[in-house]
């Protein structure tokens, strides 16, 4: 049984589509030689952190250009000598002889594999002009993919049962509930018991503090970073703690980390409810559209379509059966980008005749879900790890009734099956990790901050707060676009600016309004 409404506003929170641009290529089977990275930054740090800060690497080629190793960092930061765990740290060596550094990035998430990313999709990375001038830096925060502890909670069937399943309880009823918070309770401890007590300690503040090493391993006396969706978020708390280790910072897809869980998740759901209406206006102008008739009338049909999954699945050519759960999952998909809007038509177009089987391929593209049924990574189980840690919402029904109301009044269309959101971490074993009051980062220098104006999954509205309200020295970036994120998959305007601002360190008098 897996209700999507359960753990949707965790899941949809940090999902990058720029992986939607990755290629599946393998890298080279031997490196150009480069020279690695300069030895680690001398620090002046408590001396029970200095053998992390000065750590020596070995640095093996695992790409053209590209080099891998394990960075080591405490396993608990409150304990630097109770344990330590190793990540997972890729980079690509800049083009040009004599780089202007190194640019650390995230992609999102939280659970994406920043690892993964360079050795397999780095040139869908940034732009040619700053992967010439930089080395190109990923990794695996704690908890995810090839670092350590990679968390793991479920098999592929039971992930399949989870992601896609349907109890056949009506959706609200007190059966429903207790029949979910008892599935949840039972991921929780699987989590814990198969990933083990490092489980307790992959928050982002932690994830953040790892990324002072890294810096340092690099060979970087500042940070350069560049961070997606969730990545802003890990940047903010980076920012926060660390104000005047900054050289250059971009936040792009942005997170407002002073927002409630409660609001943050109304307010995204907003965002999917504009990106949907977005791209019925855009498909009922054409004449191959499954809709007619206006906006309203096509988001009633899609309400009453979703409703009539809840007691009847739809068949597959695969053999597997679409619930509403896998159609909530393929609908939300294709709104992180306009690139998917064809795809999401044929999707309706099959649907509205009897067959499931593009929304099923578009849930199992955000799921990362392989044609044998296997998984290709942890991210769902890691995002859920990190999100339980970094905040949860209060699980009373009174809490729970009043937060069901404002999804509703959000969207009537896609409300219903967000509901309940609470129950994902009510049971987690693990309590809520502090995270900082302050977000303002007074000390840092100039920070660019990239909201996109029709984002569903990071809406707009947040990359102007934070970059008019929360930052210090934040500046805003606007791409009048669709879609989650902008640089690498918008316009010149963006990429000329982000480049500008890493290259000589130009900031823009005023938002470019790209």
């Amino acid at each position: 049984m897996r209700k999507h409404n359960r753990i949707a506003s965790l899941l949809f929170a940090g999902l990058l589509v720029l992986t939607g641009c990755a290629t599946t290529s393998q890298p080279a089977s031997s490196a150009t030689k480069v020279a690695p990275p300069s030895v680690a930054q001398a620090e002046k740090v408590p001396a029970n952190l200095k053998p992390f800060y000065a750590q020596k690497v070995s640095w093996s080629g695992c790409g053209n250009r590209i080099y891998c190793t394990k960075v080591t960092v405490p396993a608990d930061w409150s304990k630097p000598t109770a344990g330590s765990l190793k990540l997972a740290v890729a980079y690509r060596a800049a083009d040009n002889a004599k780089p202007l550094g190194s640019i650390i990035f995230n992609p999102g998430g939280p659970g994406a594999s920043g690892y993964d990313w360079i050795l397999q999709s780095v040139d869908y990375l940034g732009t040619a002009n700053l992967r010439a001038h930089y080395n190109m830096v990923g990794f695996d925060p704690r908890g995810v993919g090839h670092s350590q502890p990679t968390v793991k909670c479920l098999d592929a069937a039971g992930t399949d049962h989870l992601l896609y399943d349907d109890n056949g309880l009506p959706l609200g009823s007190p059966a429903d509930i207790a029949e979910t918070s008892k599935t949840m309770k039972a991921f929780a401890l699987a989590c814990a018991k198969n990933t083990g007590p490092a489980m307790a300690h992959i928050d982002t503040v932690s994830a953040a503090k790892d990324i002072d090493v890294i810096r340092a391993v690099m060979g970087s006396s500042k940070l350069n970073y560049l961070g997606f969706s969730y990545g802003t978020q890990l940047g903010e708390t980076y920012a926060a703690l660390f104000p005047t280790k900054i050289q250059h910072m971009v936040l792009d897809g942005v997170i407002d980390p002073t927002v409630p869980d409660w609001q943050q998740s109304v307010v995204q759901l907003k965002g999917f409810d504009q990106a949907l209406r977005n791209y019925l206006a855009n498909c009922l102008s054409s004449s191959d559209c499954p809709f007619t008739g206006t906006v309203d009338q096509a988001m009633d049909r899609i309400r009453l379509f979703m409703k009539s999954l809840e007691q009847t699945s739809l068949p597959t050519k695969s053999g597997r059966k679409l619930t509403v759960w896998g159609a909530n999952t393929g609908l939300i998909m294709p709104l992180y980008s306009n690139s998917y809007w064809p795809q999401l038509s044929q999707a309706f177009t099959e649907a509205f005749h009897g067959d499931g089987s593009t929304f099923l391929a578009l849930a199992d593209t955000y799921n990362d879900r392989n044609a044998n049924g296997t998984y290709a990574d942890n991210l769902m189980e890691a995002n859920i790890a990190i999100s339980c840690l970094d905040g949860r919402q209060a699980g009373d029904a009174t809490s729970m009734a009043k937060q069901n109301a404002r999804m509703l009044a959000a969207s009537p269309t896609l409300g219903r099956y967000w509901q309940f959101g609470a129950l994902t971490c009510a049971n987690w074993p693990y309590p809520v990790v502090s995270h900082p009051s302050d977000y303002s980062a007074k000390s840092s220098p100039d920070i660019l901050v990239i909201g996109t104006t029709g984002d569903p999954a990071t809406p707009y509205e947040q990359a102007v707060s934070v970059a008019n309200h929360v930052l210090a020295h934040g500046h805003l970036v606007t791409w009048h676009g669709e879609g989650h994120t902008a640089y690498g998959r918008s316009n010149s305007c963006v990429a000329n600016t982000v480049d500008n601002y890493f290259i000589s360190g130009a900031i823009p008098a005023s938002d470019p309004n790209c």
